[in-house]
């Protein structure tokens, strides 16, 4: 996030919105943020008691030998590091094949599932 230099600077230069001459924003940013984390609770909430979701925290990398980070479009190519006296490591940039593990691997029954925020890289994206 970008965050402004002073109070009363108008956020619109952060992204693609336009707004009227004279809009004044009900919530600081601080609570806007805050306010977006209610929500999201709220509905997290809701989905893992009406259909069954079991909330688990998922990788932000993975090594490519793990085939757990998707092709894509077969064009895009991943985010990719070394760690330190470590392996190659990509940035997940999609979770649908690490989900189908984890199904497995937690053995997940039918009617089960999981719930995870994804936080991610693409180099092709603007």
């Amino acid at each position: 996030w970008i965050i402004p230099r002073r109070k009363n600077q108008k956020m619109s230069h952060l992204v693609n919105l336009i707004l009227p001459e004279d809009y004044q924003p009900l919530l600081t940013m601080r609570d806007s943020e805050v306010a977006v984390t209610k929500v999201q609770e709220y509905f997290e909430k809701g989905m893992k008691e009406k259909i069954n979701l079991t909330r688990m925290a998922a990788p932000l990398f993975v090594t490519p030998e793990t085939g757990l980070n998707d092709n894509l479009n077969g064009v895009e190519r991943p985010v990719a590091f070394t760690l330190k006296n470590g392996p190659l490591c990509e940035v997940v940039h999609s979770l649908a094949k690490w989900k189908r593990d984890a199904l497995g691997r937690y053995e997940f029954e039918p009617g089960e599932g999981i719930l995870t925020n994804m936080l991610a890289i693409r180099k092709e994206e603007d």
